[in-house]
């Protein structure tokens, strides 16, 4: 372990000779270091008793709370890297600080993660010996690769697991313990890309937390004002997805009775009879509930013989697909505007796809052209929808907490933006889904690939460089059941 009093001493001496370029911060009594919010260990005391930070010509670093500076996700910004373009951070929670991380999360060409030391006094002796030698940070020999945080819920891992719960599908996780050698570099890179043109605001960032006491690192990709630059992992579907579905919604109309009302399903005999083919895992939870009815939320209608907010404008119909092609869920308002929830069919099979919301108003859609992607499946969106309805009935007024949900259910509402992309480009493909899309749409038809997006995600064709200006839509395709999502402007 190093000497803290050794690097004490170090820092001084450097100070004494270069005292114009060298300046100690002031330490810190006992006492102000028991009032913080984490534990400091007696190896870390000897140097905040003597040192609170240290400022040079070209960097500060602070070694405790000054001013507004807190604690927080994990750890302790110690200070700005390059004139403010990273941050340095050290682990405080038990036990010796660390790790010590170098993080630029936000260069477009190449961001930079570095794990500079496993904990902060050698951190510190290792800054002493650079100030008083070049004062170059080292750069890293050796990598780890960041990970999907969703493949670490799902993987055998069970210590990183607990650290993520469910993992979400733009957090990755650097697992931290154990590294090679110091420093060392992550292989990492943001969900979002600033490249080839933003769709709006260019406000994505890098949230960053230290979990475990320093154990692992996470890092999530807040996508605002930009497309998705790369392909998610996804939550895995149960394989017992539709008989948790059903379990999940009747314990929720146990817990709630007064706000959640589930109406009978249908036998296979009705089934047989409606005018679309309904899949043996779409069955097993049509034979117990024909809607779901959440106070302060549109009804859900799993039956066709739903209420008349489902009936779909005509024009509405044909630029859907028509016959064949999708069953209506549920009629959502959202200010003004209105949009029909769907499960889009893919008419060769007869499988039932993702859930998909668009704009019920066709001149709204034909203007902009737009999709809100919720769920890879019926039973998905189910378990979506329970989810959602438990985190936000926590409290009293059950409505009113709830009807935020609504939110969830329309179009371009502050989900991330799969970046479409002209069908053309697919020619030649390999993948027989991509393949079948260039050979089945016009010239001028922009897709996407909905297979590795986040769910929710909302596609807007209008926000695309690309996209005409004046261009209006004529049609949506949504291939294999909405794994693709296509928009076909109205020709000319």
């Amino acid at each position: 372990m190093t000497d803290s009093a050794a690097v004490v001493g170090a820092l001084r001496e450097l100070a004494r000779e270069r005292s114009g370029e060298v300046e100690l911060l002031d330490g810190f009594t006992d006492s102000e270091l028991d009032s913080w919010a984490v534990e400091v260990p007696e190896a870390l005391r000897i140097v905040l008793r003597e040192i609170g930070g240290v400022r040079t010509e070209e960097s500060e670093f602070a070694f405790g709370p000054r001013g507004r500076q807190v604690f927080v996700d994990g750890h302790w910004t110690l200070g700005d890297l390059d004139y403010g373009e990273g941050s340095l951070i050290v682990g405080a929670g038990t036990g010796d600080w660390g790790p010590v991380l170098a993080l630029f999360p936000y260069r477009a060409d190449d961001p930079e993660i570095t794990v500079e030391a496993p904990e902060f006094v050698r951190w510190l002796a290792g800054f002493a010996e650079r100030l008083a030698g070049d004062g170059e940070r080292p750069a890293p020999k050796v990598f780890v690769q960041a990970v999907p945080s969703v493949g670490v819920a799902e993987g055998p891992d069970s210590e990183l697991a607990a650290l993520v719960g469910r993992g979400e599908p733009l957090t990755d996780l650097v697992d931290l313990r154990a590294l090679p050698e110091y420093p060392c570099g992550v292989g990492w890179e943001p969900y979002f890309s600033t490249l080839h043109g933003t769709a709006d605001t260019s406000g994505s960032e890098v949230l960053f937390r230290l979990v475990g006491d320093g154990r692992a690192l996470l890092l999530r990709s807040v996508v605002s004002g930009d497309f998705l630059g790369r392909p998610v992992r996804r939550h895995a579907t149960p394989e017992d997805a539709p008989h948790r579905a059903v379990a999940e919604l009747r314990s929720l109309a146990a817990e709630f009775p007064s706000n959640v009302v589930l109406e009978p399903g249908s036998s296979d005999s009705v089934m047989d009879g409606w005018s679309v083919p309904v899949p043996e895992d779409v069955r097993i939870v049509l034979r117990e509930i024909g809607s779901v009815a959440v106070a302060g939320l549109p009804t859900l209608w799993l039956r066709p013989d739903g209420g008349a907010g489902l009936d779909v404008d005509p024009e509405l119909h044909r630029m859907l697909g028509g016959d064949g092609t999708y069953r209506p869920l549920a009629g959502v308002r959202y200010g003004r505007s209105s949009a029909l929830v769907q499960i889009r069919i893919d008419p060769a099979t007869g499988q039932w796809g993702y859930a998909v919301s668009v704009p019920a108003d066709p001149a709204a859609l034909r203007k902009y052209p737009e999709v809100k992607l919720l769920a890879a499946s019926p039973a998905e969106l189910l378990l979506d929808l329970v989810r959602r309805v438990r985190r936000a009935a926590a409290g009293p007024d059950f409505a009113a907490r709830v009807a935020g949900v609504t939110q969830w259910l329309f179009p371009n509402t502050g989900e991330p933006w799969p970046r479409p992309t002209p069908v053309s480009a697919w020619a030649g493909s390999a993948d027989p889904l991509l393949a079948a899309a260039v050979a089945e749409l016009p010239d001028g038809a922009y897709a996407a690939d909905l297979r590795e997006v986040p769910l929710p995600s909302d596609l807007c064709f209008h926000r695309a460089r690309e996209w005409p200006y004046s261009a209006r839509l004529d049609r949506l395709h949504f291939p294999a059941g909405g794994r693709l999502a296509a928009a076909v402007p109205v020709p000319g």
